[in-house]
This record gives structure tokens, C-alpha cells and sequence, in this order.
């Protein structure tokens, strides 16, 4: 019995589309080497967005797939991850150490955005990436109460500052700057030129995503920051209410107007589990994230809960995603998080970093 070719074997893979891609491992250009031996088959595979979470069940379908083939005696698979930059707006310049920016906001306040933002960073993490989150809201930030960080960024030229660490997570907001009862009576340019200096006065490290929880709204502050800070993609999050829904899509045509790719819309609160007698109920309402997904052709990445620990998580400085790795909720914040950056990892990529820079000069 002849032993397959190497065209057999990528006709196999073809077969298969990434649910989370959605194109298939050959065409994807996800397969980097095939070894064929003696009826043995080694594949490595590359993907472009962290899916820790996924690679046991993507090397079992290559395996299955694989084995069913003539000639095959053995298949070993290997999954390794390579996220690049994609690019952002024309005529916003990228970070230095930050491949890419994932906006996280709402058309309104009190839907969950930034306890969203602070999971959806933590659900990256564990799925394999280095990330980073910025908390945007100089008026109420948030981010020091939901990591339970609270102490000064350390400074070593007196230039700028180094971010701070918890859960492992690189995070940089106003809040470790003042005391947390002191109100931000700035006006809107105070405000966005504090938030670049927070942005590229921090000394991030290798991040392959930055989390940017933006203040609620969509009026002038908020389109000046999407203007001048680099967003390779924004997430929305709403709720089914009607009147979040409205605030919501304001929010997604504010991305079209600066050319910002919506990766995605997120249902929060989409209804809440009794924990005395487990009566599901709607409270919000039903479905407005998938009618507004179908509506404006964005995808709906997921739906989460009403859940007190949620709430009890990153008000006591513990979010879910890093205290209960192995909870529901956070295995939704992880398909969320694979959702999101392999949306991302589909679109244009950015190759300034590799141009060289020309300098003209009159001699």
C-alpha cells in the first residue's frame, strides 16, 4: 500500500474550515509543514489568534481526518501561534510594543463595558497572548477597583511610566494617579490629551493586544479619541434593552465614520439564572444583540449572564476570568476572546514597522 502525497494530505486539510476563521487550514495558509514518512504524518499548523482553549480539538479533527486516509499509520500534529499587527486608521501612527488595539465600548453608561474589557483582556491572556488594557475613562476609571491594583506606576527616567502588573496583565489608567474620590473637572481637549499621554508615555512590553475600555458615549470626547488613538478593531457591548440597543448602534456607526472594523457585538446581561430556585428570566429583554447582529451585518460573539459573581468578582478586585478559570462564564469570555482576535486576525495586516524610513536631504 503506497503511502499518500503530499497534495493528498492538503486536499484532507482543505476540507476543514476554522470555525472561528471561518477558511480552511490550506487556503488560510495555517499549514507549515508536512512530513511524510514511511506512513507517519507530521503537521504543523500556525494559526493567527490565541486559541489555547482550541488546540486539543483542532489536533484530534486533523488526526481523525488524517487517519482515515490509506496508507497512514501514525499523525502527529503540532499547533503553534503567531499574531502580527493589522493595520488602524489612516493617518493615526501605532504604538511602539503594541501590535494591536482592541476598542471595548457602549453608546451608554451601566451596561457592563468595562467589566467586559477587564474579562475579555484576562479570557486573551488565557487563551495565549500578552495583553495589556488601557483604562480610557479619565471621568470613572474603573480599572484599578476590578484588578485590585492601586499603587503608583514606577518611573525610571521621570519621562514615562511603567504600566502596572496584576493577574499578569499590563494596565495603565488616570485612577493610579489620583485618589479614587477625586472627581476629573476637565474639559474635553484635557482629557484626550491625557489619555495619549497614558497611551505612549507607557512603557508597554511586547503586547500582542491592548485592551482600550473607552468612556460610554459617542459625542465629541469619544470621536476625538477614536480619531487620534490607533484602534485596529472596536468591540460593542450592549444589552437586549431597547434603549441600550439604540446607544449601541450609535456607537457602531461612530467606528464606520472614523474607519474602524466593528469585530463584534456582546451581549451582556442577556438574562438572569435565579441561584435560590433557577427560574431563567429576560430581564433586559430578548434577542436585541441578534437582531442588531443581523441588522448592521456584525457578528454576535457571545451572550453572558446577570450573574452576581460576576459583580462581586471585579468589585473586590477579582474578576471572574483569572478566579474561576474553569466556570462557565469564563469559558464564554474565552470563545468571546478567540471570536474577537481571530476576526482581527483575518483583516489587513500592517507592514509600516518593516518599511524603511526615508530621509531626504539637500545637499
Amino acid at each position: 500500500m503506497s503511502e499518500p502525497t503530499r497534495k493528498q494530505i492538503e486536499s484532507i486539510l482543505s476540507e476543514y474550515k476554522d470555525p472561528y476563521t471561518r477558511q480552511d487550514l490550506i487556503s488560510a495558509h495555517c499549514v507549515k509543514q508536512i512530513n511524510i514518512n514511511d506512513g507517519k504524518i507530521e503537521v504543523a499548523i500556525e494559526l493567527g489568534y490565541p486559541a489555547r482553549g482550541y488546540h486539543a480539538e483542532l489536533i484530534n479533527i486533523i488526526k481523525d481526518k488524517l487517519r482515515s486516509q490509506a496508507g497512514i499509520k501514525e499523525v502527529n500534529v503540532t499547533i503553534s501561534t503567531h499574531i502580527v499587527s493589522h493595520s488602524v486608521q489612516k493617518g493615526v501612527h501605532v504604538i511602539p510594543n503594541i501590535k494591536n488595539t482592541i476598542a471595548i465600548a457602549s453608546g451608554k453608561g451601566g451596561v457592563g463595558k468595562s467589566t467586559t474589557a477587564i474579562n475579555l483582556a484576562l479570557a486573551l491572556q488565557a487563551e495565549g497572548a500578552n495583553v495589556g488594557i488601557l483604562d480610557a475613562d479619565i471621568y470613572g476609571p474603573s480599572q484599578p477597583r476590578m484588578l485590585g491594583c492601586h499603587s503608583k506606576p514606577d518611573t525610571k527616567d521621570g519621562k514615562t511610566v511603567e504600566p502596572n502588573v496584576s493577574y499578569r496583565l499590563q494596565s495603565m489608567s488616570i485612577g493610579y494617579l489620583i485618589e479614587e474620590d477625586t472627581p476629573m473637572i476637565w474639559r474635553g481637549p484635557m482629557v484626550t490629551s491625557a489619555l495619549e499621554q497614558l497611551l505612549r508615555d507607557t512603557n508597554w512590553t511586547d503586547l500582542d493586544y491592548l485592551v482600550i475600555d473607552l468612556p460610554p458615549g459617542t459625542g465629541d470626547i469619544q470621536l476625538t479619541l477614536c480619531q487620534k488613538i490607533p484602534v485596529s478593531g472596536a468591540i460593542i457591548v450592549t444589552t437586549p434593552q431597547d434603549i441600550a440597543l439604540l446607544d449601541a448602534k450609535k456607537g457602531l456607526k461612530m467606528f464606520e465614520k472614523v474607519d474602524v472594523p466593528v469585530l463584534g457585538i456582546i451581549e451582556n446581561m442577556s438574562t438572569h439564572i435565579c441561584s435560590q430556585c433557577g427560574h431563567e428570566e429576560h430581564i433586559f429583554g430578548e434577542g436585541g444583540g441578534q437582531k442588531m447582529s443581523a441588522q448592521y451585518s456584525v457578528e454576535l460573539l457571545g451572550s453572558l449572564p446577570l450573574d452576581i459573581k460576576i459583580r462581586e468578582g471585579v468589585d473586590n478586585g477579582k474578576p471572574t476570568v483569572a478566579m474561576e478559570p474553569e466556570s462557565p462564564i469564563t469559558k464564554i469570555y474565552r470563545e468571546i476572546a478567540r471570536k474577537a482576535s481571530a476576526k482581527l486576525a483575518v483583516q489587513a495586516k500592517d507592514y509600516t514597522s518593516k518599511f524603511p524610513k526615508i530621509v531626504v536631504e539637500n545637499n
